[in-house]
């Protein structure tokens, strides 16, 4: 049973996604992702203009003469929604923790979707895959989806990114639209995180949201404080009024953030900014927005 005061919260975050959702979204989620997915429907014989990347080589081998696969609109999606739970997200110095404004945008996104007749499903994980929760579809399985987001304990601190990416290649089959909902904060993009990203990009639609603090960024003036890594429990003494300790705090995050550009770009993989201390609502906008205009 959970505690009364985690159960109201849920219900007003519950509320407060399904309005957004409703009133917000549904129409741009709709520009932006219906009618991508295609599905085979069946072979015919090949005609002068067809696309030669749609012959069936095996069909068209025992026939003797060219077959082309021809695809149909695949008008009911499925959603997965890849979301990093790790100890590194219990951090926020404003509006809430980056766990909270992820949990928002998962919301908003499950709601989104089932509200178009989609199926919608999560991989929770840290360094390994926590939960796997089937795409289903209805506002009763959304309720679920965002009470165990919000419950869920996980059994690891740390982080490890082609954990869930590799899962969703082994267990989803089908074409999927996935967004991978993270901080990003690993020690490396190692190779085979490059890899499972790649391949997940080439099997389904994947966008990264990357979920942000202020303080993350710019490290601000406050004298000689301690900062523990909540993923390692490693702590240091950090004077942050010498201003070289501050020039290289950014220089490393314009770094990962070369980093982290580098490994989406190379994988085809969209990109979504969020902050603790701005709006959801503008940046998927424009994220919808981009989708529809490259339609």
């Amino acid at each position: 049973m959970l505690p009364k005061e985690l159960i109201g919260k849920i219900q007003k975050f519950h509320f407060r996604t399904r309005f957004l959702a409703n009133d917000l979204f549904a129409g741009q989620y709709v520009s932006a992702f219906k009618g991508k997915g295609m599905e085979f429907s069946e072979v015919r014989e090949y005609v002068p203009g067809d696309d030669v990347r749609d012959i069936d080589w095996n069909v068209t081998a025992r026939m003797g003469h060219p077959y082309v696969k021809v695809f149909s609109e695949e008008r009911e999606l499925t959603v997965l929604l890849l979301l990093d739970l790790s100890a590194s997200n219990l951090f926020g110095t404003s509006k809430r923790f980056k766990r909270e404004l992820a949990a928002e945008v998962a919301g908003l996104l499950a709601f989104t979707a089932v509200r178009t007749n989609d199926k919608v499903g999560a991989i929770l994980f840290s360094d390994k895959v926590e939960r796997f929760i089937p795409p289903k579809k209805g506002a009763g399985h959304v309720w679920g989806l965002i009470r165990d987001i919000f419950s869920h304990e996980p059994q690891s601190a740390a982080t490890n990114l082609s954990a869930p990416l590799d899962h969703l290649n082994k267990l989803v089959r089908r074409h999927a639209v996935v967004f991978l909902i993270s901080d990003f904060m690993v020690p490396e993009f190692d190779h085979k995180t490059q890899t499972s990203m790649y391949l997940a990009s080439r099997k389904h639609d994947l966008t990264a949201i990357r979920i942000q603090d202020p303080a993350e960024r710019v490290l601000p003036n406050v004298g000689l404080v301690w900062m523990r890594d909540p993923e390692t429990g490693q702590a240091l003494a950090v004077d942050t009024s010498n201003k070289g300790v501050r020039r290289r705090w950014e220089e490393d995050v314009a770094h990962r953030d070369a980093e982290l550009k580098t490994l989406l770009t190379k994988s085809g993989v969209d990109r979504v900014e969020l902050s603790t201390g701005g709006s959801v609502v503008q940046p998927l906008t424009e994220y919808f927005r981009r989708r529809e205009a490259r339609k």
